[in-house]
């Protein structure tokens, strides 16, 4: 997929919700063709897909990695595959920016969480934060706590 096929897909996404999600987000929504690997990654095996910016100049924005989307997803992905990924990652950034407005950082702890797992070898997503209804824990032993 191109960064323009890309781009139309994530638009039709952003027009699909709500006007209010994006109130205060005055840089809008940035399709970016930078591949980030975190600086936390291990072998250069921890791709950011997306981020929520809060700048004294630039204002509140998301920006999405097309370049870090491509590694992770392939080139031969299928359309469904990328709009699943862009749907997903646009979602989450979203979060964090009503979060934000909301003064909540429940999805800054879960992100905080899985990369404490990534670090130790454990499975991100294993936890998830409470307020959104999802935490468990998964033990080397199979056992959900």
């Amino acid at each position: 997929m191109t960064i323009d096929e890309a781009q139309v897909i994530l638009e039709e996404l952003v027009n699909d919700l709500p006007e209010r999600i994006f109130k205060e987000l005055n840089g809008g929504v940035l399709l970016l063709p930078k591949k980030k690997i975190s600086p936390e990654a291990k072998k250069d095996d921890l791709y950011i897909m997306g981020e929520y910016c809060v700048s004294p100049n630039m204002g509140r924005l998301v920006k999405i990695y097309y370049g870090s989307m491509e590694a992770v997803l392939g080139e031969n992905a299928s359309n469904r595959k990328w709009t699943k990924e862009l749907r997903k990652t646009l979602h989450h950034e979203l979060t964090h920016h009503l979060e934000d407005l909301a003064g909540e950082n429940d999805l800054v702890i879960e992100d905080e969480i899985n990369m404490y797992l990534y670090k130790n070898g454990l499975p991100m997503g294993s936890v998830k934060s409470p307020k959104l209804g999802r935490y468990r824990y998964v033990n080397e032993n199979k056992e959900t706590k």
